[in-house]
């Protein structure tokens, strides 16, 4: 049970209070202040918050079934609450609203508490994070990578647990992504299935409220009360026909050739294993041309609808244009010179990718897709804001332009704690049915192990696979050692190498070379080292041999000892020892 079905079951039986589950998120959050304060960007006075919660408490004691009862939420900066300043993250754009947007107010008439307003990538321009004034927050499970964004405290307050579910929003996959690194659901409605009235645009055409919850169960009892027409919001549509997929059901992958992981190998293995969980489901997978959503992914940023961007923001972009950050004032600069002919021929072109995007649900029933392709480090996205972002949007960006349904779940962690996500797709109103498949991906176990938070400040490792003088009582084991390197497992190479005795190496020394088919497994040891101390290590390995990546019997991928092709030269094959004690031990020495 998620938890906000678990604070609305226990405030709705009156076994707790809704006050005492806001005092308890007060403090948590008080406490993670310490930790990332950049997570938010205002928050109502404790007293405010209480006052609230007791209000609900006394719904309850009335006899008032409220869904939400007690359950504490917080609203991501560009959604209105009504007496909280909404900034977008652009302090010179901020004003206070009246009245709440109207999602809020239907969360808080079913017994939601509110319990502050959140970071974000500045007007929602972005996919990391790193695009506030007011901080960019990291990854809960390693502060050194991108929360993702644009909906970054959002996600922070739900993965660190400081708020029972949270509102986003999604343009290009603001609501998935960020759920993605810090292993939530993120469950993206069909366009117009929940009012937008309150919400300061990023492109008013495309723009959808979305929720990141702790499970699917909570993400659809969101969506039960933020659902349903609102005639004050032009852009509000009347729900329309559910889907209902059944227990067994096609599901689309990408050929492999249009798979991209930017050599993220750990990715690419966890969308692998979540693609077998899907067939442990009931789906069977069904290769798809994805050609055509990609294409239409482009014309986000490369087409027409960046002029949107800019149209949201235009009176302050030509009124004070420094008060926007660089990178985003950047990309709204560049809708400035889109005319109404580039607007029409990118809508002709949507209306064919959309075409396109019809035939995939006659081949499949809902699309399987990674939600991000790989995650990068905050300074590295300071460095590359562009490129790395439009990275992470791969296979996001089109999901709004051609009217899908979408909710991103968990897919597993890498070994630096991130977390990896896949995303379940269907056509307009498959919402409820893609819901109810996300429940049915949870019950499949085990699910992946959360890591504990990242509280201190993660050091950042490196695995480093062995195979010769540097083994445990080896010549060289000190240089491991005098580096603080700690063992992580004693296993074999996938079946793929061959080790080879170097000739007139001092101490002795092997060569490992990658063979594929008719290569042996090899005993080695893997060890676990700082960065830093991989870099020095590595600034003293002599040639021939080089530290190249090396594939573990498990299928998993390493940083390892290899060789040039030149090491083998007057070389003796000691394959068929399967490791370098063992040779050694034949020798006698």
């Amino acid at each position: 049970m998620g938890a906000a079905s678990k604070t609305a079951a226990a405030v709705g039986s009156a076994s707790r209070t809704a006050e005492a589950a806001a005092a308890e998120a007060l403090a948590n959050i008080a406490a993670y202040d310490a930790v990332q304060p950049q997570a938010w960007i205002c928050r109502p006075d404790p007293a405010a918050v209480l006052a609230q919660a007791r209000a609900v408490d006394a719904r309850v004691a009335a006899g008032e079934r409220l869904p939400l009862a007690g359950a504490t939420f917080a609203v991501k900066d560009n959604i209105d609450v009504a007496g909280q300043p909404t900034t977008a993250a652009c302090p010179a754009f901020a004003y206070t609203p009246p009245v709440s947007a109207e999602v809020v107010a239907r969360l808080q008439a079913a017994g939601a508490v509110f319990m502050g307003k959140t970071n974000l990538d500045q007007f929602a321009t972005g996919l990391v994070g790193t695009r506030s004034p007011y901080g960019a927050p990291g990854c809960v499970f390693n502060r050194t990578y991108i929360s993702g964004g644009s909906s970054s405290g959002s996600a922070v307050a739900v993965g660190a647990g400081l708020v029972d579910f949270a509102l986003g929003t999604d343009t290009a996959g603001s609501g998935r992504v960020p759920a993605a690194f810090n292993g939530l659901t993120g469950f993206k409605p069909t366009k117009g299935r929940w009012s937008t009235r309150g919400l300061t645009p990023a492109c008013r055409s495309l723009d959808c409220i979305t929720v990141l919850a702790t499970d699917a169960a909570d993400a659809a009892l969101v969506d039960a009360v933020a659902a349903g027409f609102d005639p004050q919001d032009s852009y509000s549509r009347r729900l329309g026909p559910a889907a209902d997929y059944g227990v067994a059901f096609r599901f689309g992958v990408p050929r492999a050739y249009q798979l991209q992981f930017f050599g993220d190998l750990e990715a690419e293995a966890l969308f692998a294993a979540a693609v077998q969980r899907v067939v442990a489901m009931g789906g069977t997978p069904v290769e798809v041309d994805v050609a055509p959503l990609l294409d239409a992914a482009k014309l986000l940023y490369s087409g027409p609808w960046v002029a949107e961007r800019t149209a949201a923001a235009e009176a302050l972009l030509h009124a004070d244009p420094n008060a926007i950050h660089p990178v985003v004032r950047a990309i709204l600069q560049g809708g400035v010179g889109v005319t109404g002919v580039e607007a029409f021929r990118g809508l002709y072109a949507l209306a064919g990718y959309a075409r396109a995007a019809e035939a995939l649900w006659a081949a499949a029933d809902v699309l399987l897709l990674p939600t991000a392709p790989t995650i990068y480090r905050i300074r590295e996205l300071m460095a590359e804001p562009f490129a790395l972002n439009a990275n992470l949007g791969l296979y996001t960006n089109f999901v709004n332009l051609l009217d899908m349904s979408a909710v991103a779940v968990p897919a597993g962690f890498r070994a630096n704690a991130t977390g990896f996500g896949v995303t379940l797709m269907g056509p307009a109103w498959a919402d409820e049915a893609l819901l109810d498949l996300a429940r049915r991906y949870e019950e499949i176990r085990p699910m992946p192990e959360t890591p504990p938070l990242d509280l201190a400040g993660k050091p950042q490792t490196v695995k480093l696979a062995v195979v010769g003088a540097h083994l445990a009582g080896m010549p060289l084991h000190w240089q491991l050692t005098s580096r603080d390197a700690q063992l992580a497992a004693s296993t074999r190479t996938a079946a793929a190498y061959r080790l080879y005795a170097m000739a007139d190496a001092t101490p002795p020394k092997p060569a490992l070379i990658h063979v594929g088919e008719g290569g042996g497994a090899i005993e080695l040891e893997v060890y676990e080292l700082t960065v830093e101390a991989f870099g020095s290590l590595v600034a003293e390995v002599p040639p021939p041999l080089a530290i190249g990546t090396v594939t573990l019997e498990d299928g998993s991928q390493v940083k390892g000892f290899v060789a040039e092709p030149r090491a083998i030269d007057g070389a003796e094959d000691v394959t068929k020892h399967g490791g370098w004690r063992a040779y050694i031990a034949s020798r006698g020495t």
